[in-house]
């Protein structure tokens, strides 16, 4: 995810504080990596350096000033190019798991155990998502099925694989 345009979409609906958009950033888009506010400022710093956006105003609190900021024509530009290019598909072909399976086959150790232990976690981890879906509001429901496609996707693979150990074997290990 882009946080600098993420945060840029947030300032369209007017000028926040960086406290602000991290609070808006994490209720929205933050439930399981909320941002630290370090990361804001450092992201804030540098659209307004690349002209995205303008310090509206400053506020004497209790510490620091408060910055407020707004954004630019060329930030609204900037997230409009951004929500128009499409997100590079995923294709996976590098997978950890994959490379797992294909040592565990060369090092003569269970493979079959390792795709165990692992559909184990994708099914523990698909309960916790299924439980948190049944419990969330509705944007929280669309997370959760994506995470739980993706988790299916994968399990159909577990299966596959271990249907196909001993070819795997005699590719890996020729």
């Amino acid at each position: 995810m882009s946080i600098g345009n993420t945060l840029l979409g947030l300032l369209e609906s007017g000028p926040r504080h960086g406290y602000d958009l991290k609070r808006a950033f994490d209720e929205k888009f933050g439930h399981d990596r909320p941002l630290h506010y370090g990361q804001v400022y450092a992201t804030m710093s540098r659209l307004l350096k690349n002209g995205l956006v303008e310090v509206d105003g400053t506020e004497a609190g209790g510490g620091p000033e408060r910055k407020r900021y707004a954004i630019t024509d060329a930030g609204i530009t900037d997230v409009q190019r951004w929500l128009a290019t499409p997100e590079k598909p995923e294709p996976y072909l590098q997978s950890t798991l994959y490379t797992k399976v294909v040592l565990a086959l060369l090092t003569e150790r269970n493979a079959a155990d390792v795709l165990d232990a692992q559909r184990a976690e994708h099914l523990r981890m698909m309960r916790i998502l299924t439980d948190r879906k049944r419990k969330g509001d509705f944007a929280d429901q669309l997370i959760c099925d994506h995470a739980l496609f993706h988790l299916e996707a994968d399990l159909r693979w577990l299966e596959l694989t271990a249907a196909r150990l001993d070819k795997l074997a005699g590719a890996v290990t020729a």
